[in-house]
């Protein structure tokens, strides 16, 4: 089994009256709510974790796309996975979003994906959602209607872009170019691996079965929920005669780990409680566009992860019926590797994305249950799917040729006078070595 750390990289600091006070997270939150200079620790804590789980030896490192939102300040995630791709030599780096949509001309995603796959030296996988209502259709104007026709016209664009030797020209409905001539090309032959973010709707796993991509399913509803999507998804590879290889599907989970099951809840319980009740507090009119959702996933009965609906499947629940349900798997490292051990095996899942930072939790927090999931609970849950290939992870340059960031040599100098600011992570030196 293959491990992603997943970062959404949300704003820890929403007051305790967020979901009275306030409509939504996402699209219309009030500005006066952010502060760049708590918004600069919280990038560089954030980057700080991503780094560590590199080191922990984690197999991904997972980011995303939204915006206009508290829940998760990446609006460009490719700008922290070229971070990452200097800062880390071990894990593949995961962007589960550009959301190709929204780029005109899209040949801009083949470009800064290509160039990250160069930079990271091959270890880039390349996710290509379709986007969330809110982002897709409210904050960034998008036509419900369209929009998953704009979606296969850019996925088509970048995956020839790719592959093409010679300069060729383009004319599709909603992207005309006259020269699309690729520079640079991506290490990853014919390019890197794809993976398709999803919250179910039934066309994803068509267009994922059909072209060989990972299906990478972003549920907050936990495993025991999740398994009617997996099983959806599972259903229209076995008719279409694909290979039910464990690999070829992402789950999104919420896991923590503590030293025990009662420490678990002491560490966690308010931190679950401010991702469900402020990170997830989406205004309904923005959660689902008329349009957005086809008439087939509605009839499937898929329901939206954010809204009215999904808001009252959470209404009322206490840590325990987090745990009960699936929604967050947590506890002591025994708990958990057998818990997500059974909730892989239910869902036939190779990869996981582990959600290990949420909602307002501390650094010092996420440190413990990444260090705590690494040493003592993913060497128990790697044999799990040993039989089968994973053709969906990045295949990098060997690492004897991959190029080493020169080492930094210099003082930076701290001002005397802070204006009465406390000095990042409580540094107290006038100067500070980088080396």
């Amino acid at each position: 089994m293959k491990f992603t750390w997943f970062h959404l990289m949300p704003y820890r600091y929403l007051p305790e009256d967020f979901k009275d006070k306030y409509r939504s997270v996402w699209v219309d939150i009030p500005q006066n709510l952010y502060d760049p200079k708590i918004g600069h620790q919280l990038y560089n804590d954030y980057l700080d974790q991503l780094e560590f789980a590199d080191r922990m030896g984690y197999d991904g490192l997972g980011i995303n796309e939204h915006h206009q939102n508290a829940y998760g300040m990446m609006p460009s995630p490719n700008i922290m996975a070229a971070a990452l791709s200097r800062r880390t030599r071990n894990a593949n780096i995961v962007v589960l979003g550009n959301s190709i949509a929204l780029y005109n001309p899209p040949i801009r995603v083949a470009e800064e994906f290509a160039m990250l796959d160069v930079i990271s030296g091959g270890r880039l996988v390349a996710g290509f959602p379709v986007g969330t209502s809110m982002d897709t259709n409210f904050c960034y104007g998008e036509i419900p209607a369209t929009l998953r026709e704009k979606y296969y016209e850019a996925h088509d664009l970048i995956i020839k872009a790719w592959k093409e030797q010679e300069m060729f020209s383009f004319n599709g409905k909603y992207t005309k170019l006259r020269y699309v001539n690729l520079w640079p090309k991506p290490i990853q032959k014919p390019h890197p691996p794809i993976w398709i973010p999803g919250g179910g709707s039934v066309e994803t796993w068509d267009f994922c079965a059909r072209n060989d991509y990972n299906y990478s399913f972003l549920s907050y509803f936990g495993y025991i929920a999740g398994k009617k999507v997996a099983d959806g998804y599972w259903d229209v590879m076995a008719k279409m005669g694909k290979p039910l290889n464990p690999y070829s599907m992402g789950f999104a989970q919420v896991v923590a780990v503590a030293e025990t099951d009662a420490q678990a809840e002491k560490d966690y319980a308010a931190h679950m409680d401010y991702f469900y009740n402020r990170c997830l507090h989406v205004y309904d009119g923005f959660a689902d566009a008329p349009g957005y959702r086809t008439v087939k996933t509605i009839k499937a009965g898929i329901l939206g992860q954010v809204g009215d609906q999904a808001a009252l499947r959470r209404e009322g629940l206490k840590w325990k019926d987090f745990i009960d349900q699936g929604y967050v798997i947590a506890g002591s490292p025994k708990t958990v590797r057998e818990r997500l051990r059974e909730a892989m095996k239910s869902l036939n899942c190779g990869h996981l994305m582990m959600l290990m930072q949420l909602g307002s939790m501390p650094p010092e927090l996420v440190t413990k249950s990444t260090e705590l999931f690494a040493r003592e609970c993913m060497p128990y849950l790697r044999d799990l799917w040993s039989d089968y290939e994973d053709k969906w992870s990045a295949k990098p340059m060997p690492a004897s040729e991959r190029a080493i960031p020169a080492p930094v040599d210099f003082e930076l100098k701290v001002p005397k006078h802070t204006n009465g600011h406390a000095r990042p992570n409580g540094a107290n030196a006038e100067t500070r070595s980088a080396k």
